[in-house]
């Protein structure tokens, strides 16, 4: 009953100050999408993520009650996460078979890099897994639109299981604010041909044949770099900020691991806390790049 009641009260606040409310908001939405866009495979569509958003954002506003003490961001925040994620939900169609397949390829991947020293080609990791080239090009293309929800951090569940309504403290976000850093660090300090990949599919959001044009190669060897780079980003963050998550064999000594090392150092002469949180607001949103 207390439920229906609450429903049925009207909003406190006016037409021109719920509008003022999705004005001053507007970056929050840009943030958030953007946030879990780093979390997601590159096909999933930023504009439908913004329109669900701002949908959500307009609705929030409507419902807001400034006299419960609540901050409308916070409010908002949790309203257009929950949406993120329903829009999200909507894409999820992978059958079992598929994350099978996705779970076969990934392992077969990671052994074939662990005994070759390198990210395998297209044909070695064809051949390792007993398909033919173009089969697994399907079998990529499968995956990829599949692991929609599947990614780490993301589990089935309510939104409100997903979207915790605690609101970060001023330790987390300064903590949030230094992994932004370390990753524009990591970034910087990448070989030049993968930082040239990473900044063209991901910041600059061009398609990988134009990408191989432009440097000359194939597209498949396009992908090749762009995945042995997330492997050096993710090593390299982790190295600094979770150590012991970094691949055992990493500390067994050896070629490979003398050129992640010297990776790892480059990452620490990028600069100090303070220039890594130059990247951000004081708020935790990134600033354009």
């Amino acid at each position: 009953m207390t439920s229906t009641a609450t429903q049925a009260r009207p909003s406190s606040t006016t037409a021109r100050e719920r509008e003022d409310l999705v004005r001053a908001h507007l970056p929050l939405v840009g943030h958030l999408v953007r946030e879990m866009l780093s979390r997601l495979p590159s096909h999933v569509s930023r504009e439908d993520l913004v329109s669900a958003g701002m949908a959500a954002l307009a609705h929030a506003a409507k419902g807001f009650d400034p006299s419960r003490g609540i901050p409308f961001g916070s409010f908002a925040t949790t309203r257009i996460r929950g949406a993120l994620l329903d829009e999200l939900r909507g894409l999820d169609w992978a059958s079992r078979s598929v994350r099978t397949r996705a779970r076969k390829v990934e392992t077969t991947q990671q052994e074939l890099t662990t005994a070759l020293g390198r990210t395998p080609t297209q044909t070695e990791l064809a051949e390792a897994l007993g398909v033919a080239p173009d089969e697994l090009k399907t079998i990529d293309d499968d995956v990829q639109r599949a692991v929609v929800l599947s990614l780490q951090g993301f589990a089935a569940g309510t939104a409100e299981d997903l979207v915790p309504e605690r609101t970060p403290g001023p330790e987390d976000l300064i903590l949030h604010r230094e992994r932004i850093g370390y990753l524009h660090h990591a970034i910087g300090a990448l070989p030049e041909r993968l930082r040239q990949v990473i900044t063209a599919y991901f910041f600059d959001e061009r398609p990988m044949n134009d990408i191989a044009r432009e440097l000359g190669v194939t597209e498949s060897r396009i992908s090749q770099l762009r995945s042995e780079a997330l492997v050096l980003l993710r090593d390299g963050l982790n190295n600094h900020l979770d150590p012991h998550l970094v691949a055992a064999q990493e500390r067994a000594g050896g070629c490979i691991a003398r050129r992640r090392e010297a990776y790892y150092n480059q990452i620490a002469d990028q600069g100090n806390l303070s220039t890594r949180l130059a990247h951000t607001t004081p708020l935790g949103i990134p600033y354009s790049v």
